[in-house]
């Protein structure tokens, strides 16, 4: 691995380990500093409050200038998310930089929760019930927040 990219990650994981942003954590796999477990608790006051979203994000030897994969480990029902547990997510696609470290990724994601991007759907059937039916969009995110607890 290249030393840039080992001593990027090695600083992001010190600061998730002193100063993690409220609602997300993070940490490399023992033995490969380029794959990361993290779980996001659902955002305060919204649907996917107290869910517990487990995610795997995979790096590789051109981070920083290059985002990492990251993936919804648990059952996900969100318009961004696409039924692999993939993410549709600007700073993860075309707006990536290499300011962004891993707790800017997880911030990001955890916001856009309860922010979805509706005009650039994953899950269509998510979005369309976001926009038309929001009550059972709500209901069906409560499900997946009960379902987080179980996996």
């Amino acid at each position: 691995m290249s030393t840039t990219a080992r001593r990027r990650l090695m600083r992001d994981f010190k600061r998730m380990q002193t100063d993690a942003p409220a609602g997300v954590s993070a940490s490399p796999l023992p033995d490969n500093v380029l794959v990361w477990n993290a779980v996001i608790i659902g955002p305060t006051d919204t649907p996917f409050e107290d869910g517990t979203f487990r995610l795997i994000l995979n790096f590789d030897e051109s981070y920083p200038n290059k985002p990492p994969t990251v993936k919804f480990l648990s059952t996900m029902f969100h318009p961004n998310v696409y039924a692999s547990g993939e993410l549709c997510l600007d700073i993860l696609q075309n707006r990536w930089s290499p300011t962004y470290d891993v707790a800017a990724i997880l911030t990001s994601i955890q916001s856009l929760l309860n922010d979805p991007n509706i005009g650039s759907p994953a899950n269509v059937e998510a979005s369309n019930m976001y926009r038309d039916q929001r009550s059972l969009y709500v209901k069906r995110v409560k499900e997946t927040v009960e379902n987080s607890w179980i996996e």
